[in-house]
């Protein structure tokens, strides 16, 4: 990662043009090849940026650009486009250059496995009395989320998103299909649960006769909070 603070303007072209005025500026040029331009103001957006793949090369300003000031060119050129951005650096004020590494890349609160993992413990959120049979029970096309009992010991399977849409109501009713063929367990009746559920979606879901739970994650987090604060 190489940062640079440097006095420059900008000039982008290609499917669309582009200037930035001569200011003070962060320019920021990444391990996998993509450089930004950043201001002062503007949150994370940048002003101006290429992706990668790029070609990166500098070059010495002309007569004509010397005597405005410039000290050097940089070129930026996209690899699968005709897009370049050329950046006229006046002065370099600050400038950093250090290997970052690989990054394990972000964790997201409450993603599936975390909503899978609270539900599990909290398995009465599906009605009083159910009971928790296991998590990640193996079909044939892979695991479905939690099997459950209800309060009338009636086998239930649940399929857990963060965003509900059709594609997960398609996914349990598979899961349902191959369920329902296991003499030990069946009938499997299905619930889609997830932090927010797509009108079709709900749509799907009722004609496919599953019910759809829309699960508190802040309320479930907190109420695991609070048992684990009773040990």
């Amino acid at each position: 990662m190489r940062l640079v603070i440097a006095e420059c303007s900008a000039d982008y072209a290609g499917r669309l043009t582009a200037h930035l005025s001569r200011a003070r500026r962060l320019l920021m040029l990444k391990g996998d090849g993509s450089i930004l331009i950043h201001s002062e103001t503007g949150s994370y957006k940048p002003l101006n940026w290429m992706n990668p793949p790029v070609n990166f090369t500098t070059h010495e300003p002309d007569d004509v650009q010397v005597a405005a000031g410039v000290t050097q060119i940089w070129r930026v050129g996209q690899q699968k486009t005709a897009d370049i951005l050329w950046i006229q650096i006046y002065e370099i004020v600050a400038e950093v250059d250090h290997e970052l590494g690989k990054d394990p890349g972000l964790i997201k609160d409450g993603v599936e496995a975390h909503l899978q993992a609270l539900l599990a413990e909290q398995i009465e959120l599906i009605g009083a009395g159910a009971k928790l049979v296991r998590r990640e029970y193996p079909t044939q096309i892979g695991p479905v989320d939690i099997l459950a009992k209800g309060s009338n010991g009636e086998s239930v399977a649940i399929e857990i998103k963060r965003r509900g849409e059709i594609d997960g109501v398609e996914q349990l009713t598979r899961y349902l299909e191959l369920l329902n063929r296991d003499a030990s367990i069946a009938p499997v009746r299905g619930i889609f649960a997830a932090q927010e559920i797509k009108p079709q979606a709900k749509t799907l879901a009722a004609d496919r006769g599953i019910e759809c739970l829309v699960l508190d994650y802040e309320l479930m987090r907190d109420s695991a909070r609070d048992i684990d604060s009773l040990f």
